[in-house]
């Protein structure tokens, strides 16, 4: 996610604080914390659970367990069978799904208020006496496999994507894909996913999100009553994953069918770890807006619509996550246009940055964008439980984001120009190009890639 996506509305002051006055949080005995947003404009509520946990956790070999041990969360308990889950989930009126990233699992149900209990019964449940039938292991694994072959494998640029971070780093364990490589899919046994379920789900590993129209203090009765008599266990030590200093340009090509050529440069770039004296992410955001945060930011307006060098060009920043970052510059050239062009006119672009600067208008505009793309964000149940959980996922809090909100717009111009001149560096740099081979009556893929 790119910050301006995680932060909550730049709100007028007197609206943010109000925004923000209510989420409460409790941790209960066996470590599981519970955190509240009370909403009390619809009747409705969203319930997650979030364990600390991802596919950087991972060891060779074992690579997608993570996201196979959320899919396995659907096959049941000894009180609740295989696909039941979402059949109780819909007859209470509700929608439930998964979702599986670097840093963390979750699980989630937006539901009538009066059917949290339920939900957190469930959850409960399956936190703890998940059944792993081999029979349905060997199932859902090829349901993996096919969604492996359709996102990626059947996707040149999803592939290429993939393999642009299996060379950007060498030693941390991003250069995975979340999904996992074939070979281990291949090789996975429902006894890899019992072991992955019996390290990390835990009530200590895990916490409770709940927003909308809800009383904190009944939320955290329900909390003790369903996840309260759940054991705490010790978790495995986590040991520091740092990446070593790139000290070169790294490149790769990759072909497959398409009809344009695409280009991705990836800069190692740095993560947000303390909201309060951090300096050089929020003016990577801020320099992301001004390149690409609007149809009039400079790659949009230069490269595709004055130049008509690309068809398509931008920037993906994620300054939020538990191991190391990236800022990306992407695009396609137009047809008749080479990569090398494309190329050239990107580094043209954030050189002029270093060399002259960004115009205090621009920053005001793009500070302005951000509040615009946020400005629909607190009408969302979902979309403010979901902040509070990445937030927790990262190693932040919520109780964080004000400080966060209060530090982008102290943004310069002159903070925007020392970022470019600071992180543009070639020897951190890694290049990707998707090589188009002929379509042959394969579906047309025009997508430039972003971030998966």
């Amino acid at each position: 996610m790119i910050m301006r996506h995680l932060l909550p509305v730049l709100l007028a002051p007197w609206l943010l604080s109000a925004a923000l006055a209510n989420p409460y949080e409790t941790t209960l005995d066996n470590g599981l914390k519970v955190i509240v947003k009370e909403d009390r404009r619809a009747p409705t509520a969203v319930h997650m659970v979030w364990y600390r946990v991802g596919s950087m956790d991972e060891v060779d070999g074992t690579s997608g367990v993570a996201h196979v041990l959320e899919h396995m969360m659907f096959k049941g308990t000894p009180t609740v069978g295989p696909g039941e889950f979402n059949k109780r989930v819909a007859a209470a009126g509700g929608r439930d799904n998964a979702f599986t990233s670097r840093d963390y699992t979750a699980y989630f149900q937006q539901i009538p208020r009066e059917r949290l209990a339920e939900m957190m019964a469930l959850e409960a449940d399956r936190m703890r006496h998940l059944t792993v039938d081999p029979k349905e292991f060997a199932q859902e694994i090829k349901v993996v496999m096919e969604e492996r072959r359709m996102r990626t494998d059947d996707d040149p640029q999803a592939k290429l994507f993939e393999q642009m971070n299996a060379v950007a780093y060498q030693a941390h364990p991003y250069r995975r894909p979340i999904i996992g490589w074939m070979n281990d899919l291949e090789n996975m046994t429902a006894e890899d996913a019992r072991a992955w379920y019996d390290t990390w789900y835990v009530p200590n590993n895990a916490y409770v999100v709940v927003s909308g129209d809800v009383d904190h203090q009944e939320v955290f009765a329900l909390a003790r009553e369903h996840y309260g008599a759940l054991a705490a266990r010790p978790l495995p030590a986590r040991k520091a994953q740092v990446e070593p200093r790139q000290e070169g340009t790294r490149q790769l090509t990759t072909k497959g069918p398409a009809e344009l050529p695409v280009l991705i440069m990836g800069y190692k770039a740095p993560i947000l770890r303390n909201p309060a004296t951090d300096r050089d992410p929020y003016a990577l955001e801020i320099l992301g807006g001004i390149l690409d945060g609007h149809d009039a930011a400079r790659f949009n307006r230069k490269l595709v619509r004055e130049d008509k060098l690309a068809i398509s060009a931008g920037v993906s920043y994620d300054s939020t996550a538990r191991g190391p970052g990236m800022i990306y510059l992407y695009g396609s050239p137009s047809e008749g246009r080479t990569v090398a062009e494309l190329e050239a006119a990107l580094r043209a672009e954030i050189a002029r940055i270093q060399q002259e600067g960004v115009s205090e208008a621009e920053l005001k505009r793009t500070k302005a964008q951000l509040v615009a793309s946020q400005v629909y964000k607190l009408d969302s149940v979902f979309g403010q439980a979901m902040e509070i959980g990445q937030m927790e996922a990262i190693g932040l809090s919520w109780k964080d984001v004000d400080i966060m909100i209060d530090r982008l717009q102290q943004v310069t111009a002159a903070d925007v120009q020392a970022a470019a001149k600071k992180y543009f560096d070639d020897d951190a740099l890694t290049i990707g190009i998707l090589d188009p081979q002929p379509l042959d009556g394969l579906p047309r893929r025009q997508r430039v890639p972003t971030r998966h």
